[in-house]
C-alpha cells in the first residue's frame, strides 16, 4: 500500500510468547478508522486485532484462509453475490482465494486468525467499487 493508505497496519507481533495480551488496552488507546494490529504468533499463524470503521477494499488470499470474529460493532463481510453480517461474538471463515471486502458501518473490534504470511491487504487486489 502506499505511504497514503487510510489503512494503520501494525505486522510485528506485539505480544511476546508468555506476555499478557491486553486487548482492551489497545482498543481504549486506538483513534485511528482502521488499525490492524498483529497480536501475537501461534504456530504458523497469527492472531491480528482489527478496529475498523469504513470499508476496506476488495481482495482475496491466495493461500490462505482468514477467519473474522467480531467482538463489539458490526462486520459486513462482502463476497461476490451477497453480504454476511456478523454482530458479536460471531464469525466466518473467508476460504483462500474467494475475493472479498469487508465494511465496517460502525467503530467494530474483530480477532482475525490467519497464516503469518498473509498481508492484510490481499495478494489479489481488484479495482472493484
Amino acid at each position: 500500500m502506499p505511504d497514503s493508505s487510510p489503512y494503520s497496519l501494525h505486522m510485528e507481533a506485539r505480544y511476546a510468547p508468555l506476555e499478557r495480551i491486553d486487548v482492551q488496552a489497545l482498543i481504549d488507546a486506538c483513534t485511528e478508522r482502521w488499525y490492524n494490529q498483529t497480536l501475537c504468533r501461534v504456530n504458523d499463524c497469527v492472531v491480528r486485532l482489527g478496529i475498523l470503521h469504513g470499508e476496506f477494499h476488495w481482495h482475496k488470499h491466495d493461500a490462505e484462509d482468514e477467519l473474522f470474529y467480531v467482538v463489539e460493532g458490526r462486520l459486513l463481510v462482502d463476497l461476490e453475490g451477497r453480504t454476511l453480517e456478523l454482530a458479536p461474538r460471531q464469525g466466518v471463515t473467508v476460504p483462500r482465494g474467494v475475493l472479498h471486502r469487508t465494511r465496517a458501518p460502525e467503530r467494530t473490534v474483530v480477532l482475525m486468525l490467519e497464516g503469518a504470511g498473509v498481508v492484510p491487504t490481499g495478494d489479489g487486489e481488484k479495482g472493484r467499487s
